[in-house]
């Protein structure tokens, strides 16, 4: 494996196997020339140049440090989520953070508007961003805040998936935070966003639009669904509304069994 072009102390172009890969590791490239050799330890990462032409563009662009703090990230959400990473979306990421890192410096701070539903949705990645920021807050003496730590658990969550989307996840987390706002609204309620009953809506609208996209039903009983329908009706109309509401802005729509195990989660919240 020899060295074709040092990009910084930390990755270089190598040739490998008659292949251009983009090798990764600490130290990498630190002290060394064209045609230096590369023991494979060495190597944390390695990707294969031709498909990861925007990785190469990206090393070229954003400072090494950036890069070097956002692969921190990275392996230590790979070690706490116990999968590896989407690559794909491991260069957005390393993006994202090197831009976040100089809106910061700047004293621009961006409102996350899902971070009440990614909190709930995405805990577990939710968790991982709140080190993330203090990793960074720590380096560069800067105050990132929680929606940042939210923004970043969004491409963690992506990453997991084979294939995985970040346009996507941001949509479907969108019609969650939708719907909730239309249940608030026509309740007139505020919530507790540590309510259990709150935590169970949210996941179940969640599952719901999963299952809609997949055109996978999860039938109630005629009769049960009439019940709820009739026993909880304010509940059920807020439900109605959701739906509109979902199908008004995103073109999902949810089958009427679904709207009765949503009248159920709402009249939990309602009886709080």
């Amino acid at each position: 494996m020899k060295i074709k072009k040092i990009l910084n102390n930390n990755a270089v172009v190598v040739t490998d196997e008659g292949e251009e890969k983009i090798a990764i590791g600490s130290g990498l490239g630190f002290g060394k020339r064209k045609n230096d050799v590369i023991k494979p330890a060495k190597v944390e990462k390695l990707f294969v140049l031709n498909e990861n032409e925007k990785l190469h563009q990206l090393l070229l662009r954003i400072p090494e440090e950036h890069f070097t703090i956002a692969e921190d990230i990275m392996k230590y959400a790979e070690t706490h989520l116990d999968t590896p990473l989407n690559d794909h979306i491991r260069v957005q990421l390393a993006d994202h953070i090197s831009f976040a890192i100089e809106r910061e410096q700047n004293g621009i701070q961006l409102k996350n508007a899902l971070l009440h539903e990614i909190k709930v949705l995405y805990r577990q990645e939710f968790d991982i961003g709140l080190w993330a920021i203090r990793h960074i807050n720590e380096e560069y003496g800067i105050g990132m805040p929680a929606d940042e730590a939210a923004f970043i658990a969004l491409y963690l969550h992506t990453m997991k998936m084979k294939g995985g989307d970040i346009h996507e996840t941001v949509r479907q987390t969108s019609m969650v935070r939708d719907m909730v706002q239309v249940i608030k609204t026509e309740l007139n309620i505020s919530i507790d966003e540590a309510d259990i009953a709150y935590e169970r809506l949210v996941t179940h609208l969640q599952f719901a639009l999963t299952r809609a996209k997949h055109y996978d039903s999860h039938v109630m009983d005629k009769e049960m669904f009439e019940m709820i329908r009739h026993k909880y009706n304010v509940s059920y109309q807020c439900a109605q509304k959701a739906a509109h509401k979902l199908y008004s802005l995103h073109g999902v729509e949810l089958p009427e069994e679904e709207l009765g195990y949503i009248t159920l989660h709402i009249e939990r919240l309602r009886s709080h």
